[in-house]
């Protein structure tokens, strides 16, 4: 199942990159890496994901700033956003943004597994509730 399913890292840091890289690749996932907001734009202009794990502080865009944009444009997409600034109000303000999980750094392996895939289950649900919706409205 988890080799369907496309996740978008979005990390200005290469190692940080490649570390979630690995992580992910290990667990069976379809990654894509993007090192900037911009960058991942352009990605999602020419690709589906289900998931995009980015980094709150990047120089250009930051991390909120692409979250707004990806809510408007792909809110079927789950996002799960990284800080290294675990404070209270960062994760406030990611969730209230709508961030569906955070992730904060250093992190260890395991739980970037079980975020991503809690934040993937959340997401199959709300999408089966949609379909669920759609045909009941559909059927007289």
């Amino acid at each position: 199942m988890k080799e369907y399913v496309k996740i978008l890292v979005v990390e200005d840091e290469a190692m940080m990159r490649n570390l979630l890289l690995k992580i992910l690749e290990s667990e069976g996932y379809q990654v894509t890496l993007a090192s900037s907001g911009a960058e991942a734009l352009d990605k999602l202009e020419c690709e589906k994901y289900d998931l995009m794990l980015s980094d709150v502080k990047m120089p250009g865009m930051n991390g909120f700033e692409l979250l707004e944009k990806v809510k408007s444009q792909w809110n079927d997409m789950a996002v799960i956003v990284m800080t290294g600034y675990g404070d209270a109000y960062t994760i406030k303000e990611a969730l209230m943004k709508g961030a569906d999980e955070y992730l904060s750094k250093p992190f260890k392996s395991h739980e970037v597994s079980l975020i991503v895939e809690r934040a993937y289950w959340r997401l199959l649900s709300a999408r089966n509730s949609a379909e669920k919706s759609r045909q009941s409205a559909a059927t007289p």
